[in-house]
């Protein structure tokens, strides 16, 4: 399978509706691949809270529209990142839109842990309370947004629901890059499946953003990095490589913790 992650140059300056129709051209200039990934809150911006009000759009608005028709054209699964969601009882939500080849809208997540420590998306945004996974041609991909990043357990959830490949959409911060390496590693290792970690880049509201898009492998190999700025990470990923690792270091058989297995009491 060849996933193109394409790490946008978020900026201030640019309309959502210009940037909608930028992403939409990246996705067909993809046509060659098989799966393609855009980050979090491209339109408006992981960090600017204050647009989120008039920004918000639903999961079918302007973004899904223009999503559709550059997967239908490029003939590719697109995992689109996320929107500024209006769910229809008016709450909003960081949501991640996810279409097929057709361009059918075939899954969305709402973003389970919201950023911001009682303030911006923490306060603003409500919280998801469904993992996704979105089987693809020869991988299961489990569906993750940004601050999702520093919860092992919602993970490990999506390989117990059948994930093979980890997608992380994000809008992390430069300053703490190093941080966004060492989980995505993290995750992968401990999952022994292929994490797929897309952030933007630019500067927006602010705050610079990390870039530094990866792919890495079950066996925590990075496969391919992206440097600070926009462009596109193209990889060709091996699906058997999945079960060849958990055969050859069969880590997750051995799990104990989390499994129903009943405390023994202290003396």
């Amino acid at each position: 399978m060849r996933a193109s992650l394409i790490q946008m140059a978020v900026n201030e300056g640019e309309s959502a509706d210009s940037r909608r129709s930028r992403a939409g051209a990246l996705v067909r200039e993809q046509s060659g691949s098989d799966l393609v990934v855009l980050p979090e809150l491209w339109p408006v911006g992981a960090f600017d809270y204050q647009r989120f009000e008039a920004e918000a759009e639903p999961v079918d608005g302007p973004t899904c529209a223009q999503l559709s028709k550059a997967a239908r054209d490029a003939g590719v699964w697109l995992h689109g990142g996320s929107i500024v969601e209006r769910a229809p009882d008016g709450r909003m939500y960081n949501t991640t839109l996810v279409l097929d080849p057709a361009g059918e809208l075939v899954a969305t997540y709402r973003k389970i842990h919201r950023f911001g420590f009682d303030e911006g998306e923490a306060v603003m945004m409500g919280a998801g309370t469904e993992l996704v996974t979105v089987p693809v041609p020869d991988l299961t991909l489990g569906v993750t947004t940004c601050y999702d990043l520093r919860f092992p357990e919602l993970y490990r959830g999506l390989v117990d629901a059948g994930a093979t490949a980890l997608v992380v959409s994000a809008g992390w911060p430069a300053r703490r890059r190093a941080h966004w390496r060492l989980l995505a590693q993290a995750r992968a290792v401990e999952n022994q499946a292929y994490v797929l970690a897309l952030a933007c880049a630019g500067e927006h509201a602010g705050v610079e953003l990390a870039g530094h898009s990866m792919v890495v492998d079950p066996w925590g190999e990075v496969l391919a990095e992206a440097g600070p700025d926009e462009e596109v990470l193209v990889v060709d990923l091996d699906p058997a490589k999945v079960a060849d690792t958990r055969e050859q270091f069969p880590a997750l058989k051995d799990r104990v913790l989390g499994l129903g297995v009943p405390g023994r009491p202290r003396a």
